[in-house]
């Protein structure tokens, strides 16, 4: 699947952070956006429970996981960032960043934006990579 990015998607600055964060109550986003951002939602809070929260969440979104990496100074006020692909429309998934604030305590989604450019980027090459590997059964370790 390609990964590409919707500007028509409604978005508001953050004002802690750089990038834009979805808002939940606006009627134009899709689907999947609403759902993952519900079910960060009952986050409790917590640098151990983040990674679950998000992979659950992208679950719930019938989007993908790909990985977290410690965001302290890659994103302003955020401890963590998770790099997640949820589904644009039928064809095209779009990459969304979940970072966890430095209180620990609170997870905001982040659309990339020129600051966050970077990783997009390395989380394109990442897809195209697992792309690129042969499927392997599962069990085999």
């Amino acid at each position: 699947m390609e990964t590409t990015q919707s500007p028509d998607i409604a978005a508001k600055p953050l004002p802690a952070a750089a990038g834009t964060v979805a808002d939940a109550a606006d009627p134009t986003l899709p689907l999947e956006l609403l759902e993952l951002e519900l079910s960060l939602e009952g986050f409790s809070g917590g640098e151990e429970a983040f990674c679950e929260a998000v992979r659950h969440a992208a679950r719930a979104a019938h989007g993908e996981f790909l990985f977290d990496l410690p965001a302290t100074g890659l994103i302003s006020d955020c401890r963590r960032l998770a790099v997640l692909r949820i589904p644009e429309d039928s064809e095209t998934m779009r990459v969304i960043f979940a970072v966890l604030d430095e209180d620990d305590a609170e997870i905001r989604l982040l659309q990339p934006d020129e600051e966050t450019e970077p990783l997009l980027r390395f989380a394109d090459a990442f897809v195209n990579l697992l792309q690129r590997l042969p499927e392997r059964p599962r069990g085999d370790a």
